[in-house]
């Protein structure tokens, strides 16, 4: 082959090796690509998770508004209330002494 042939080659060699390069390490490359592969990934689980929640939250709001006996366990258990003929007896544990 002739000098300039053998230029030619490495010069489209070097060429090619370049444009590899950028297409995986550089703006908007195969590793961009990757991470906002994950980015959606991640995201698309967070999204579920607030489905899930969302859906949860919409049947206690259901609850609260149509089941007076959720209403009363919540009222209950959250605010401490009691029934009109109910009686609060707190009992104190006593201390075991040791010998």
């Amino acid at each position: 082959m002739s000098l300039k042939k053998n230029i030619m080659l490495v010069l489209a060699l070097m060429t090619m090796f370049l444009m590899l390069l950028f297409m995986v390490f550089g703006e908007n490359s195969l590793t961009d690509l990757y991470q906002l592969k994950i980015k959606k990934d991640n995201l698309s689980k967070k999204n579920d998770a607030l489905k899930k929640e969302n859906l949860s939250l919409y049947r206690e709001i259901e609850r609260l508004k149509n089941d007076p006996e959720y209403v009363e366990d919540v009222a209950r258990k959250e605010l401490g209330v009691i029934g009109k003929d109910e009686v609060i007896i707190k009992v104190k544990k006593r201390k075991v002494q040791k010998n």
